[in-house]
């Protein structure tokens, strides 16, 4: 037995060990740094941390109304978001596992958005917001495309979240598609024999059995929108006067802008312990509605 354990603990350090030590170093011993950090006011460059307890998570929710306002603003944007794309990505999927002539090129289409960088993503689209807008509300007429879109606090919002959802709708889709392509067709066709219509066969059949993607969809929709940062930058930069700064926008500014990388560490570890309850939360409550097939 006991060179076969031998042999056992040998295989684990050769093929999970590296994997194990990479992870520990660029994942975990930052996050605890980071952990230490947030309770310092260190400017980055400092050799010294001088330790200042938990006053920078007082400040943060005392005396910081710039966070609280991109925390506000980036709940309301993950709301819309995660709510749009995955409808959106849903409604593609149902459309496109129908015999559709045209539905792999469309696949490709859809899914392509979301190969582009963010960076270079909000480039192209400030160029469309600001200049192919205003040339079509030129050529049309219509006010929809004369509207100040990165102008107004309420127009860069919704300019974001039409950016957010054009991006990512379409890789959910091809989540969508490979859980609904799994279906079992006899139930279906059970269900359309007893009479069932189209849309009771897709609320009591088809989402009951595809909530396993949903699972996945609304977790990783959620933790893109919370995380939102390079859109953000190349888009708007958080103006107008910060009225569109995300959370991860405002730590950025705190530690790389304003050099007071205590402070944003402490709010980075704010936002990871928020965003990590609301992730296990949705996790549990969406797998509690999974059905085995």
């Amino acid at each position: 037995m006991k060179p076969k354990k031998t042999s056992q603990l040998l295989q684990q350090l050769v093929f999970v060990g590296p994997s194990a030590l990479f992870f520990l170093v660029i994942v975990i011993f930052p996050f605890l740094l980071g952990v230490y950090y947030s309770f310092t006011n260190w400017n980055g460059v400092s050799r010294h941390a001088g330790w200042v307890g938990f006053r920078n998570y007082i400040h943060i929710f005392t005396a910081d109304p710039a966070f609280l306002h991109s925390f506000w603003f980036t709940v309301k944007f993950t709301v819309l978001g995660v709510v749009l794309t995955n409808v959106l990505g849903f409604m593609l999927a149902y459309l496109l596992t129908r015999p559709l002539f045209t539905r792999n090129a469309l696949r490709t289409v859809f899914f392509v958005p979301h190969v582009i960088g963010g960076l270079l993503l909000g480039f192209i689209w400030q160029f469309i917001f600001v200049k192919g807008f205003a040339a079509m509300g030129q050529a049309t007429g219509f006010s929809f495309f004369n509207l100040p879109w990165l102008g107004t606090e309420s127009t860069a919002f919704w300019a974001i979240v039409i950016v957010f959802v054009w991006q990512n709708a379409g890789y959910l889709m091809v989540i969508y598609i490979s859980s609904l392509n799994n279906v079992p067709r006899n139930l279906i066709e059970a269900a359309q024999i007893d009479g069932a219509s189209k849309g009771q066969v897709l609320r009591k059949i088809t989402i009951p059995m595809v909530m396993p993607a949903v699972t996945v969809c609304l977790f990783l929709a959620i933790s893109w929108s919370f995380k939102l940062f390079d859109l953000n930058l190349s888009l708007t930069k958080g103006g107008p006067f910060k009225a569109t700064e995300s959370v991860a926008l405002n730590i950025y500014n705190e530690a790389f802008n304003i050099s007071r990388f205590g402070m944003g560490s402490a709010k980075a570890i704010i936002f990871f312990i928020i965003v990590a309850i609301i992730s296990i939360i949705q996790v549990r409550t969406t797998k509690s509605r999974e059905v085995e097939i």
